[in-house]
């Protein structure tokens, strides 16, 4: 089932590939020359990562110190509320129920939000180094005359040889060992 779903994707890549192939030959007569690299795995390599880490896991423990004192206040208030409840009138027991669900809703948006923000976050700290790798990728293919340069780890690369891989070589152009 999940290769039925990759078949139209292969096919589309296929069909690009041959049609870049065609036209690329036929207006400069240069061969064709594809290269793939694990751009994830570039990226978990390089340095700095880690301290993206870092600020990403502090940054995401502040939302959650936060998530946990909401959650405590309304723990708090619904205990109180079901301890008391039997002495109330009805229309303090309305009050009470209706502070506790918008409470609810305010945990539920700022749960959300704070999704969000941590997803921002780490876009925002992984930005640089994702240009840096970019323009590394870029600088070997131009180096090697690479005419394409794809990313082995989105299924896109059916087979190639190992002397296509140059994840070596840009992790040299970074300096990483």
């Amino acid at each position: 089932m999940k290769t039925m779903k990759k078949l139209p994707k292969i096919f589309a890549v296929i069909a690009l590939l041959i049609g870049m192939a065609f036209s690329s030959q036929a207006q400069t007569e240069a061969p064709l020359k594809v290269g793939y690299i694990d751009f994830n795995a570039l990226l978990q390599s390089m340095p700095g990562i880690d301290s993206v880490r870092i600020s990403l896991q502090k940054y995401q423990g502040a939302l959650t110190e936060q998530m946990d004192q909401m959650r405590a206040e309304f723990e708090n208030k619904y205990l109180t509320y079901q301890s008391k409840s039997a002495g109330m009138s009805e229309i303090i027991k309305q009050n009470k129920e209706q502070e506790l669900q918008q409470l609810q809703e305010r945990i539920d948006a700022f749960q959300t939000q704070a999704q969000q923000d941590l997803q921002a976050q780490q876009q925002k700290l992984l930005q640089p180094l994702i240009d840096k790798a970019k323009q590394a990728i870029s600088d070997v293919a131009k180096e090697k005359k690479f005419t394409y340069v794809l990313n082995s780890i989105e299924d896109v690369v059916l087979y190639s040889t190992p002397a296509n891989d140059l994840s070596s070589a840009v992790k040299a152009k970074l300096g990483i060992e």
